[in-house]
């Protein structure tokens, strides 16, 4: 192919060449194919050899073509078969090892540890005969179905059941189509009126609260369009280079319960704040019952005291009332009266340096604003398929419900860390009370109905990480489901009475707390979970296809806005977010009822995650052995070279009972040892959809197939958890 040739009758010189395709599987061999030879692109006077060549041409082409996509289908393909491989092997896995969550709180009932899956042992038990039973009889009537279906039983709406089986009566030739006439006769005029009926009222509902969120999202469409947002006062400056300012005196306050994950990257963080020093107080408030963990947590304050930081540690011996307990005991030192302000950060919170200075000017000359909320940002939002998942809910509730009722009402709810409280609006309220697991909603609908306001600062992100197990995600739901309901029975009475205006009490009580914490899980889990498979049994009890498709889809595309990235999200979005209805709403009835598993307190997992600031930073500093925890090799050399390691605030006695105690929680940690485990109330419903979804093939009914079909496969992945963090096995 050295030869030349004109191209289309123009001239210039040009060379064919090969075409080399190399297959990424191994399996494949490599394919060469022949470019354009010079014949191809000669002009021939001849109309029809020229056609011919074209022709020719044109085939030679469509070939390379076709090649070059059979290569990237085979790919894919490959691709597949791995992943499809990889998770049969981990179902394997799992099943094999057969540990459930039910072993899981027997294990923590072994170690006199509370449940650790946070429910109520009566509840959890009840609820899961209850899926059980349902699973049996769908089981049952399946095969009772099929076999009427053989049998000729090919019929559709309830009109048209009523109409044979009156017309036809003589109809009935054995034993089994008259079983099957009657259990028809019984779907029609018993069944089906009471299904039919629920099934309006849980449409009633999914349509208002799809409205409400209608409203809310035009609300953040309003905001954004008008450029709406809260303005701080001006003349911010630093009164210790001599230049006047706003500074008030802050104090800083760090909760923490065993997370020696994260202790370190936030206190580093909140000591780093641009605040002048002589105004700043930061409180370490460590309720660690692990001695190990104490020890590290005081060293580290110690060494920001000896770098100049205004720190202190506080640990309690007595642990009552959780975090709330916590922060109340904090707030009565004698001298918090001297603070005009408490900032709180949880203990995987990473505030910027400008923290302070962007939001303790909006209290400036606003005496009636008790509170400013800054948004959160995750620094693991992409670890996995579950952070990705929690990442939209979290960025609607932040951008939308947050934003939207900060600047049209004044109120929402606290988050309960990355915010900043007036400490008059605080004892004005009554102070932090242990009656709930919500403490911070408590306080922030307490302080409302008492008249100060809230602001929330959408453009001030404060760093933390999402729980990336589904572990530890079920049981933050549950807590955080569950308090609501037992709020809402305390406050309901002070609702009532309080002089707030009539649209502020309808605003708290039905869209606050009925709509959003009680209608929107009942709902969920209800229609979605229960009556939809039950419709497919029941088949003279229907629910439109918009019900099932149609608003869901447009709900979750109004959600996945504010996270514009994880629009291809938006399928495993819809059907995670049914999927975690069930623990939404076992949460929900556990505080309605104020069941035992409603006030338990159970501390979210860190992993430790740094920012990519915090671990560039990190790189210009020597290494800290003990960034997560000292191993008993690391105590034997700090006691090496003991001369200028004890003096950073541990005696050589401090150290041996350290060693010991390390030994001790190592051996603990090896029989604790956490595995992904089987969660059966999800696989018991995975298997309760799968088979309402063969029902509705023998109805032809497509969209509520599909929708049946992939919300049991969404059930069946949650169940077998493999949906989060995959421990080593």
């Amino acid at each position: 192919m050295a030869s030349s040739f004109d191209w289309w009758g123009k001239e210039g010189q040009h060379k064919g060449t090969s075409v080399v395709v190399k297959m990424e599987n191994p399996n494949w061999d490599m394919v060469e194919l022949q470019g354009p030879s010079e014949d191809d692109f000669l002009l021939s006077p001849d109309p029809i050899s020229r056609r011919d060549k074209a022709r020719n041409k044109n085939a030679r082409q469509l070939t390379w073509v076709l090649l070059l996509k059979a290569h990237r289908a085979a790919g894919c393909l490959t691709s597949l078969a791995t992943a499809a491989l990889g998770l049969a092997s981990a179902i394997r896995r799992r099943v094999a090892s057969g540990r459930t969550d039910l072993d899981e709180d027997q294990e923590s009932a072994v170690l006199g540890q509370p449940p650790a899956s946070a429910e109520s042992p009566a509840l959890k038990s009840r609820f899961y005969s209850c899926i059980k039973v349902f699973l049996w009889v769908s089981l049952i009537l399946l095969g009772f179905e099929v076999a009427a279906y053989f049998k000729g039983w090919h019929f559709g709406a309830a009109p048209r059941w009523q109409y044979l089986l009156m017309a036809t009566p003589l109809g009935v030739k054995d034993a089994f189509n008259s079983l099957y006439s009657k259990w028809v006769m019984i779907r029609v005029e018993y069944l089906a009126p009471p299904l039919q009926f629920l099934a309006n009222v849980c449409i009633l509902l999914f349509l208002i609260q799809s409205l409400d969120r209608l409203v809310l999202c035009l609300g953040c469409f309003w905001i954004r369009l008008k450029k709406i947002k809260p303005v701080a006062k001006p003349d911010v400056s630093d009164p210790e280079s001599g230049q006047s300012g706003y500074f008030p005196m802050v104090l800083v306050q760090i909760p923490m319960c065993n997370e020696k994950e994260v202790y370190q990257q936030s206190i580093a963080a909140v000591c780093n704040l641009e605040w002048p020093k002589s105004k700043l107080l930061i409180q370490v408030l460590d309720d660690s019952d692990d001695p190990t963990t104490q020890l590290l947590i005081k060293e580290e304050v110690q060494k920001w005291q000896h770098e100049g930081a205004n720190i202190v540690y506080r640990h309690r011996v007595i642990r009552d009332g959780y975090k709330a307990g916590n922060l109340k005991s904090a707030m009565n030192c004698s001298y918090v009266k001297d603070y005009e302000f408490v900032a709180i950060f949880d203990s995987d919170f990473q505030p910027t340096p400008d923290f302070l200075k962007r939001t303790i000017p909006h209290f400036k000359d606003n005496k009636d604003v008790g509170l400013v909320q800054a948004r959160w940002s995750f620094v693991n939002k992409d670890e996995n398929l579950l952070t990705r998942l929690q990442n939209i809910n979290l960025a609607f509730h932040f951008e939308v419900e947050q934003q939207v009722n900060g600047i049209f009402l004044n109120f929402f709810g606290f988050n309960g860390t990355a915010g900043v409280w007036r400490i008059k609006a605080l004892e004005d309220s009554g102070g932090w009370l242990e009656r709930t697991t919500v403490e911070d909603m408590d306080i922030a609908v307490r302080a409302h109905l008492h008249g100060w306001k809230f602001v929330f600062l959408n453009d001030v992100e404060c760093q933390c990480e999402l729980p990336e197990s589904y572990e530890a995600y079920r049981k933050q739901q549950h807590r955080w489901h569950s308090g609501p309901m037992q709020l809402f029975r305390l406050c309901l009475p002070a609702i009532i009475r309080s002089k707030i205006s009539i649209w502020k009490k309808f605003n708290m009580i039905f869209l606050f707390f009925l709509l959003r914490k009680l209608i929107l899980p009942f709902y969920s889990f209800t229609l979605f979970c229960i009556i939809l498979p039950m419709t497919m049994f029941v088949p003279e009890a229907q629910l439109p296809a918009w019900v099932v498709c149609y608003i869901p889809a447009t709900m979750s595309f109004l959600n996945i806005l504010p996270a514009p990235k994880s629009f291809p999200f938006i399928v495993p979005y819809l059907l995670f977010e049914n999927t975690m209805s069930v623990t939404k709403f076992n949460a929900m009835i556990s505080g309605l009822f104020q069941l035992g598993s409603a006030y338990e307190w159970v501390v979210t997992k860190k992993s430790g995650r740094s920012s990519e600031g915090d671990l560039a930073s990190l790189v210009m500093k020597e290494p800290q052995k003990h960034q997560r925890g000292l191993s008993v090799s690391d105590i034997d050399e700090i006691m090496d070279a003991k001369p200028h390691k004890l003096k950073r605030g541990l005696s050589e006695p401090d150290l041996e009972e350290m060693k010991e105690e390390i030994r001790q929680q190592q051996e603990r940690a090896s029989r604790k040892k956490k595995h992904n485990r089987i969660y059966l109330k999800e696989l018991l419903l995975a298997f309760l959809l799968l088979t309402a979804s063969a029902r509705s093939l023998l109805s032809a009914q497509g969209i509520h197939f599909y929708f049946l079909l992939f919300q049991g496969i969404s059930f069946l992945l949650v169940g077998l958890d493999l949906i989060g963090e995959q421990q080593v096995e």
